[in-house]
């Protein structure tokens, strides 16, 4: 991963991890980008199906929402159009860039609003699918996925 054209950017948007999921653990990932000295930015769930995101400082206080997901409690707040790379959450992908998430939407809504250009890197556990079957207009497929034995690009 640390081989790839992603750390010359300067605001990165990531996932925090749900744990009782089972998610990949995104902690390491938030260590290498602080080293880096780069913008981390962490989304918000809000009610009407939108993420609003939020820069990650020393000061930042963290809460689980309802769906355990932890999130800050608020703070300064970052526009899509300053993230240059979206670090997706999913459940699978395929050999096409698409992917499965948990159903909600957010992540499709708030890639749309993002830049055209925002580099989007899925994390899974698992190798891509041949071909996710109901993959909806509105879906917005991953550039790059990380996987523990494979780095796949789209």
């Amino acid at each position: 991963m640390l081989s790839l054209p992603l750390w010359d950017f300067s605001f990165y948007h990531i996932f925090l991890s749900i744990l009782k999921n089972k998610e990949v653990d995104t902690n390491p990932l938030l260590t290498v980008l602080q080293g880096k000295d780069k913008n981390v930015v962490i989304p918000k769930t809000e009610k009407n199906g939108m993420l609003k995101n939020y820069l990650l400082t020393d000061s930042t206080q963290l809460q689980l929402n309802k769906l355990q997901i932890p999130e800050p409690v608020d703070g300064i707040e970052i526009g899509e159009e300053k993230i240059d790379m979206v670090f997706v959450p999913l459940l699978a992908f395929d050999q096409n860039g698409s992917r499965v998430g948990y159903g909600k939407g957010y992540y499709d809504i708030f890639l749309a609003k993002c830049r055209p250009n925002v580099v989007k890197v899925g994390l899974s556990f698992f190798e891509a699918e041949n071909v996710i079957d109901d993959v909806s207009e509105n879906d917005i497929p991953l550039d790059y996925c990380i996987t523990p034995n494979e780095t796949y690009t789209f």
